[in-house]
């Protein structure tokens, strides 16, 4: 159903293209550079260690609730695994610090 009105508006509507439609910018001021700069590797790779970080946290905020649980036998489970689970993250940053991906000059 949606694409019969994408397909009659391809056709109905007027194909005018102009230099000022297609710029980057539609504030009124004229481009200085490039529209798509480059970024750098690190840049990259500090947002992939900030969203690997950041989803432990995700990971953190059940085990605590349910660490507030009556039975005891299960929150030493949990305690264990928790600490199995900060072990790895501690050992993925420091695999990182090594390899110098949290040095930025």
């Amino acid at each position: 159903f949606p694409v019969l009105p994408i397909v009659l508006g391809r056709f109905v509507r007027p194909n005018i293209y102009s230099k000022a439609k297609m710029a980057p910018y539609e504030c009124g001021i004229e481009p200085t550079t490039e529209a798509h700069d480059r970024f750098t590797v690190r840049y990259y790779i500090v947002a992939m260690l900030f969203l690997i970080f950041d989803v432990e946290t995700i990971f953190l905020l059940p085990w605590a609730i349910i660490f507030m649980g009556d039975d005891f036998s299960f929150t030493k489970f949990a305690l264990i695994e928790m600490f199995v689970f900060i072990g790895i993250l501690i050992v993925g940053y420091y695999y990182a610090w090594r390899k110098g991906a949290l040095e930025w000059a």
